[in-house]
């Protein structure tokens, strides 16, 4: 799986079903080559710059599932949807 395989689905919170953004990044272990994070960009506002609060920090092991379109996270973190 890419990158961008991943990167054009919409993240969704388990608890709810809100929707919490796109992943744009992924942080991985270079020592084991296994992913240990990825960042979802929250920003939904047009013309907004980016910041902090845009990017939420999601631990791989908490994605439940990732199918055709979504990418379930639980929400064990309490992630906030909008701020």
């Amino acid at each position: 799986m890419k990158l961008s395989d991943i990167s054009s689905k919409d993240v969704i919170n388990d608890e709810n079903g809100a929707r919490l953004g796109k992943i744009n990044d992924v942080e991985i272990d270079v020592a084991t080559g296994k992913i240990l994070n990825v960042q979802v960009y929250r920003s939904f506002k047009l013309l907004n710059l980016f910041g902090n609060k845009d990017i939420v920090q999601i631990p791989w092991n908490k994605i439940m599932k990732i199918g055709n379109d979504v990418i379930i996270v639980e929400n064990s973190q309490k992630i906030k949807e909008d701020t």
